[in-house]
Formats: structure tokens, C-alpha cells, sequence
């Protein structure tokens, strides 16, 4: 099968520059990045064509070929595609794809970068979904959690070397943790294959963490949930996700809060709904009552005769505590409660209840039982006669 044109895997046109190309992929790989197709095998393949490609036109030297040879440019050496730079999609090494992330998404998930160039990668970030209430969400709080990850091994230190040794510079890279390797009449540069782009090597590893550097531990952390927070918030602990292998920096820890719905209150930003069931009489008469509010006290609501379902009271400063932008910790302003009324319709009436309900229609004539009937069946009729005409 042919292979698709470079530029079209990418979506940009022939004259696209450098800044163009790097947009371009960073969209797309991130679109069908495994891990976010983790169900959708056809998404890894796409995701191998992009690296293919842009590592092809990322290079001022390949793309000049390619647009001269096509891909018959990287044929001459008996390698197909891409892969006579650095292992190509299937194949990409330690130089290959991983390279490229490096470079396009140092800034992904707020991280500093994947593997350092000439030293000890950092450690994976951590992601941890945490569900608070919303009373929680109101107030605030400081709660722990249980992360389970890899923290530096206190045997070695966290150098990955056996305790009384020490790691020992690269012979290949000379401790640079990168080589360089001729192809055709490119030379390109790579990841070292022998200590794996660190620049150092260890022959006497750590028996406690296999030279790694790291063990899995699972750590109790305190976090602060400030007042007013919302679902989907993000909440960054820069340091505390993945110990870096053998010395490396630590990952961040990113905490997901979702807010759990309430019984009673229905949230939009920092204002809350509620709706309060009311009797027929204390619509009809009118009345009070008292409802709740988030904090745990109580507002008293009044209510006018002839109240109707969907009429909305609405009390200030009973909502959610809003989240404080100033940083000084002592403004906490509110939203308002919205308290809507449901008219409740009588049911399980016994003979005289019924008798007094059909007394009370017919003394008022019908229309004060159903004041809003006469003007929706008036619409109803026009309608219909709209409706008959157009025939």
C-alpha cells in the first residue's frame, strides 16, 4: 500500500513553515495519543504516522529530500519510510519518538520535560480523582489522601548504585547521553542506546531498588480544598507524583476534584437552586415557610396569594462561598439562593374533600380555579385555525 504524503498525514500545506508543522503535529498527536485511545486500536496506528512524518519534515535536511525524492528518498539504505531516521514509527527507539515528545510536549500537564538530555529522566506525573461535597465545596477543607507511586529508595539515596559505589560516566556518549549516527549522507543525532540518554551507568546496582533509583510505596498526602471550588477543578502539587529513576526530578501530582450532587441544592457558579413543594392553600392564600440553606441555617420565604408553580424567590448572599482570586484569604463573598416553588396537586381525597373542591370551583365560576386555562386554549384556537387555513 502507498504510503500517504507527509504533508497530508499532517494536514498542512507544502510551503508550511517550522511553526506550522510543530502546531500541527502537537494538535494531531495529541488527538490520537494512545493513551487517550486506549479502546481504538486504529489510533495508535495514526499516531506512528504522525512521528513518521514530522520527524521527516521537522528536519530542514530530510524535508528537502523528501520534497525532491519522496519517500523513495529513504529507500536507498534498505529502510522503508521514515524509519532510516531513527528507527522509524514501529521501530523508534530511545532516539526516535520519544525525542520528539521531548522537545513538543516539555510543557504537557505543567511538566518540565520528559527524559533531560545528558542525565536522570523525571518521574511520570500522577493523576488522582478526589469527590468532595458540596458542603465541602462551600467551606472548605483539608483532607488526605493515599497516592500509591515511586518514591526515591533511602537505601541508595536514590543514585540506583549499591551504597559505598557510585554510578559511573558512559564509555559510548562520553557522559553526554547522546550519540551521533551517520545515515546516507545525513548524521542525525540520538538518545544514547547504552545508558539510555542518563550519561551514566551503574555496575554495581542497588539490591533494594534493582538500581532503579525508586520503590513503590504508597504516601498519605494533606491536601487543602479551598471554599467555593467547582467540579473539574485541577489541582497541581508540583513534586509529588513519580520519583525520577535513579536521581531524576519528581512528576507533579494533578488531583481531578469532582463535587458530589446535593439532595436538595442544584449548583450554577456560585448561585444554588432549590425547589420547595408548597400545599394548594398556601399558594393559593399565600403563606411562609422555611428553607434551608447550605451553610445549615434556615430563611424564612413569603409567599403572595395565587403563587403558581415555577415562581422563583430568590434570597442574596445564601449561595456558594465564591472562590477567593485575591490571595489574601480573608474574602469570602457569595452567591444568592434561588428558591423556586412547586404547587402540590391534593391526592387521596375522600368524598367530602372532593364535594368541597367541586363547591369552590363552581362558586367562583370556574376561572379562579384555572386562571391560566381561558388564555391557553384562546392560543390553542388560533393555532388550530392557522393550521386549517394553510391547508
Amino acid at each position: 500500500m502507498a504510503q500517504q504524503c507527509f504533508y497530508e498525514t499532517l494536514g498542512v500545506e507544502r510551503g508550511a513553515d517550522q511553526a506550522a508543522i510543530k502546531s500541527a503535529f502537537r494538535k494531531r498527536a495529541m488527538q490520537y495519543h494512545p493513551d487517550r485511545n486506549k479502546d481504538d486500536p486504529a489510533a495508535e496506528q495514526k499516531f506512528k504516522e504522525l512521528g513518521n512524518a514530522y520527524e521527516i519534515l521537522s528536519d530542514d535536511q530530510k524535508r528537502a529530500a523528501y520534497d525532491r525524492f519522496g519517500h523513495a528518498a529513504f529507500e536507498n539504505s534498505g529502510m522503508n519510510g521514515a524509519r532510516g531516521f531513527g528507527g522509524g514509527a514501529a521501530g523508534m527507539g530511545a532516539g526516535g519518538f520519544a525525542d520528539i515528545f521531548d522537545d513538543i510536549f516539555s510543557e504537557f500537564m505543567g511538566g518540565r520535560g520528559g527524559a533531560r538530555r545528558g542525565g536522570p529522566g523525571r518521574g511520570a506525573d500522577l493523576k488522582y480523582n478526589l469527590q468532595v461535597t458540596l458542603e465541602d465545596a462551600f467551606s472548605g477543607k483539608k483532607t488526605e489522601i493515599k497516592v500509591p507511586g515511586s518514591v526515591s529508595c533511602e537505601t541508595c539515596e536514590g543514585s540506583g548504585a549499591k551504597p559505598g559505589s557510585g554510578p559511573t560516566h558512559c564509555g559510548t556518549c562520553k557522559g553526554a547521553g547522546r550519540v551521533r549516527v551517520q545515515q546516507g549522507f545525513f548524521t542525525i543525532e540520538r538518545t544514547c542506546p547504552h545508558c539510555h540518554g542518563e550519561g551514566q551507568t551503574i555496575s554495581d546496582p542497588c539490591t533494594d531498588c534493582s538500581g532503579q533509583g525508586r520503590v513503590r510505596r504508597e504516601r498519605t498526602l494533606s491536601v487543602d480544598i479551598p471554599a467555593g471550588i467547582e467540579d473539574g477543578t485541577r489541582i497541581r502539587l508540583s513534586g509529588e507524583g513519580e520519583a525520577g529513576p535513579r536521581g531524576g526530578p519528581e512528576g507533579d501530582l494533578y488531583i481531578f476534584v469532582g463535587v458530589k450532587e446535593h439532595q436538595l441544592f442544584e449548583r450554577d457558579g456560585p448561585d444554588l437552586y432549590c425547589a420547595m413543594p408548597i400545599p394548594m392553600t398556601t399558594a393559593a392564600l399565600g403563606g411562609d415557610f422555611e428553607t434551608p440553606t447550605i451553610d445549615g441555617g434556615r430563611v424564612n420565604i413569603k409567599v403572595p396569594e395565587g403563587a403558581q408553580t415555577g415562581k422563583r424567590f430568590r434570597v442574596r448572599g445564601k449561595g456558594m462561598t465564591q472562590l477567593d482570586q485575591s490571595g489574601r484569604g480573608d474574602i469570602r463573598r457569595r452567591g444568592d439562593l434561588y428558591v423556586e416553588v412547586q404547587v402540590e396537586t391534593p391526592t387521596g381525597l375522600n368524598a367530602e374533600q372532593k364535594d368541597l373542591l367541586k363547591q369552590f370551583c363552581e362558586a367562583g365560576g370556574g376561572e379562579n380555579c384555572s386562571p391560566q386555562h381561558r388564555g391557553f386554549f384562546e392560543r390553542a384556537k388560533t393555532f388550530w385555525d392557522n393550521v386549517t387555513d394553510g391547508l
